[in-house]
């Protein structure tokens, strides 16, 4: 066993080790650990307090685990580990059904505690598109609030540059660890991104993407925000899926209108139809109803 005795002691120390091991976004071991604290989860997994049926991958995950090169990796990155408890750490993340057990956070920490909204849609956007999440971001930016959206290509690029461009500060919820750019065509943004806001990651540094890990990331989206924007989202469409989860957190959802041939506004369509999302169709109306519901 690689553990130290200190880690079973050590609340940061035991969270770090069972955040490198669970996968982001499992509900039943983001609740235990919430509920009665890493510490303890750890202790039992060890000593058997666990179903050993169920548990025992993750035991031996645990057991492989060096404490000490998890802390160096994180050091490394020029990033920092936060969670419940820190003084900058989002709250509001915790009312999650499947709460993050930590976050890894390369940037400002502080931004995660500050008023943002969350702009998310298509990563095949339209002209229209582009120019309409540019120029919702730079609007929310002269309001004071941050913006906060996935790193992706399309509507999330556009929101987090004019964020930017705007002197604004903005967030980037990745599926990926804070070093490994991806895509790599961000590379260049994400760099721009840590020094005007922040990368938060649920995987340790050096963890590649994958693909159930972006929609698990969505749900931190619509969290860290007060409210979520949908400009373009066809009818299938990962953004729909943080509007929900957004919903959940009862927090204030808007779609942006498209043309009714558009497929890249099928989804926005369909959320407005059901009355998932308010429809705005200028910044006046979306400045004006999250203020309301606030």
């Amino acid at each position: 066993m690689y553990i130290h005795s200190k880690a079973l002691n050590d609340e940061y120390e035991s969270r770090l080790i069972l955040f490198s091991v669970i996968e982001p976004g499992h509900a039943a071991w983001g609740q235990e650990i919430n509920r009665v604290g890493a510490i303890t989860v750890l202790q039992g997994l060890l000593s058997g307090g666990y179903d050993p049926k169920t548990c025992t991958q993750l035991v031996r995950r645990i057991e492989l685990t060096n404490s000490e090169l998890l802390q160096t990796a994180v050091d490394a990155s020029n990033s920092e580990f936060i969670y419940p408890g820190h003084s900058q750490w989002p709250k509001q993340v915790d009312q999650l059904s499947n709460p993050p057990i930590g976050l890894i956070v390369r940037g400002q920490t502080s931004c995660l505690i500050e008023k943002s909204i969350a702009i998310v849609g298509t990563r095949e956007p339209s002209h229209y598109g582009r120019e309409t999440a540019s120029d919702f971001a730079t609007a929310f930016v002269g309001h004071g609030w941050n913006v906060v959206s996935g790193g992706a290509l399309g509507i999330d690029t556009c929101a987090h540059i004019a964020a930017l461009k705007a002197s604004g500060k903005t967030l980037a919820v990745i599926a990926s660890g804070v070093l490994v750019d991806y895509p790599a065509a961000n590379s260049k943004l994400f760099r721009a991104i840590t020094e005007n806001g922040a990368l938060v990651s649920e995987v340790m540094p050096h963890v590649r993407a994958a693909q159930n890990r972006f929609l698990t990331r969505n749900r931190l989206i619509a969290a860290l925000s007060c409210a979520t924007l949908v400009v373009e989202a066809a009818h299938r469409s990962g953004s729909l899926r943080t509007a929900r989860d957004a919903a959940d957190l009862m927090r204030p959802v808007m779609a942006i209108p498209g043309q009714l041939n558009s497929p890249m506004s099928q989804g926005c369509h369909r959320l407005i139809a059901e009355r998932a999302a308010e429809i705005v169709t200028s910044v006046a109306d979306a400045v004006e109803f999250v203020g309301v519901n606030q």
